[in-house]
């Protein structure tokens, strides 16, 4: 008789009802992994439709942001092989922010005890770009690059750079079994909220005058999703890999999706002195009223810096796709529409 493949393990997924977090459920399921959805209490019926809750996979509630008692981790995550840690706050504005640190460290302390309480073949954390160094077009930035984002002031990078640490201190010091990948800007369908797709609803509504003069670097969301589960069983323990795909100034981008959208791109380019200038106002307005404006110095002075990086580590070791950034553009607007967003 043939012998029988080993079952695929349980694998806990952390924010699974976020952008991300979605497409690695369906990943998942789709390869054949039984899954379990660690999301915050409530958070089964919110996020992407259709909820969690009518998927073929189990639901766990558990808020990673605060200090669970042994019990309730060991029954979050008893019974799994494997964690993908892929649950975060990614808010910048205020820039400063007391629920993006506890979110994104000590979410992140709380998944290292999830996988500790069960023992885990591998752990997989979902970090960002941001925590290397960015470059050039010519020289884009790599996983070698130390962390340049300290000079914006934004706790969310902050934090996810020293999660990123407190992950690879856990492969050091507890042998922790992580691998660590790194998306850049994600786009494609299932932006519920909207997070990064919003980008595309201000553009069609015609709220983008104008363009910084960075730039950054873009994915689909599905490769990431492809890529982080390849990561369970590719990959080197202790190593990070940048998940990206094409490098492009925000002019470049904003008229790549204005063609695709159909409507026309932002005219006039928005010098950094100009931009530095603005997000100051915005500071100053929202120490006066007491709420975020709409940006802030924090976001301006990101938007003045091209963020490029190469995704060619993990092309190689974790075999990376590379879907045309103008087909998740696409496939992003195309979701607006059907669910609704976009009339």
């Amino acid at each position: 008789m043939p012998a029988q493949s080993a079952p695929l393990p349980r694998v806990l997924v952390t924010g699974a009802n976020g952008f991300l977090g979605r497409h690695l459920v369906a990943e998942l399921l789709r390869r054949g992994y039984p899954v379990r959805a660690l999301v915050r209490p409530g958070g089964a019926a919110a996020g992407a439709l259709p909820p969690l809750a009518s998927l073929p996979i189990e639901v766990c509630e558990l808020d990673l942001a605060r200090v669970a008692r042994k019990g309730e981790l060991a029954a979050a995550s008893g019974g799994c092989g494997a964690i993908i840690h892929a649950a975060a706050l990614a808010q910048v504005n205020p820039a400063r922010s007391r629920a993006v640190r506890a979110a994104n460290l000590g979410g992140t302390e709380q998944a290292i005890a999830l996988a500790r309480a069960a023992g885990v073949g591998r752990f997989v954390y979902v970090g960002t770009a941001n925590v290397f160094g960015f470059g050039s077009k010519a020289r884009p930035g790599d996983e070698t690059q130390p962390y340049a984002g300290r000079r914006y002031g934004l706790d969310y990078m902050d934090s996810k750079r020293a999660a990123t640490d407190r992950v690879l201190a856990a492969v050091a010091r507890e042998q922790l079994p992580a691998v660590l990948v790194h998306p850049t800007f994600m786009l494609g369908p299932g932006d519920a909220r909207p997070t990064s797709g919003a980008l595309l609803l201000e553009l069609h509504a015609g709220r983008l005058p104008g363009y910084p003069m960075g730039g950054k670097n873009y994915v689909h969301v599905h490769d990431v999703a492809v890529a982080t589960v390849n990561a369970l069983t590719m990959g080197r323990v202790g190593e990070s890999y940048i998940l990206g795909n094409e490098n492009l100034s925000y002019k470049e981008a904003f008229g790549l999706m204005a063609e695709i959208l159909g409507v026309g791109p932002p005219r006039w380019p928005v010098l950094p002195p100009l931009a530095s200038f603005y997000g100051v106002v915005c500071d100053l307005k929202a120490r006066f009223t007491g709420r975020p404006a709409q940006v802030n110095s924090a976001m301006t002075s990101v938007a003045n810096d091209g963020h490029y990086f190469t995704p060619q580590k993990a092309r190689l070791e974790l075999a990376l796709p590379q879907t045309p950034v103008s087909q998740a553009v696409a496939d992003a607007f195309a979701w607006f529409k059907s669910h609704g967003y976009v009339r």
